[in-house]
């Protein structure tokens, strides 16, 4: 089987789905339905975002399966934000903190438990 895909190889522009069909039993809806936003995302983008479900939402644990920085995570996620046609909203000042102090935590723990080394804590400490 094959991913569904969203755009039209020729050009470009986004495809209907007009036929559904029921391997069990051969029933066939014809009409005109839309894709999901999800569906509607690039490989790259859905790829990202299964990565982004399997980690329990958490960038940290993302930045690490991909062996990126936590700034260069969050702007994949707010690329996928703004491709499934939602505005990126900045954190309030408040919750900017948490996020923050979250984060050095995650990085403390990961050292503690010897899943990262000290050199690596200290420069993704620097490079929040």
């Amino acid at each position: 089987m094959y991913l569904t895909p969203s755009t039209c190889p020729i050009c470009g522009d986004k495809l209907t789905i007009v036929r559904l069909n029921c391997p069990s039993c051969d029933t066939t809806l014809e009409g005109r339905y839309q894709f999901s936003r999800l569906e509607q995302l690039n490989p790259e983008q859905r790829a990202f975002v299964e990565l982004f479900v399997r980690c329990d939402g958490k960038l940290n644990w993302v930045a690490q399966e991909l062996k990126l920085s936590y700034p260069s995570v969050r702007s994949r996620l707010d690329e996928v934000i703004r491709a499934m046609g939602y505005e990126v909203r900045e954190a309030p000042p408040g919750e900017e903190k948490q996020r923050l102090a979250a984060q050095r935590q995650a990085i403390l723990d990961e050292l503690a438990a010897g899943q990262i080394t000290s050199e690596e804590a200290i420069r993704r400490l620097q490079e929040m």
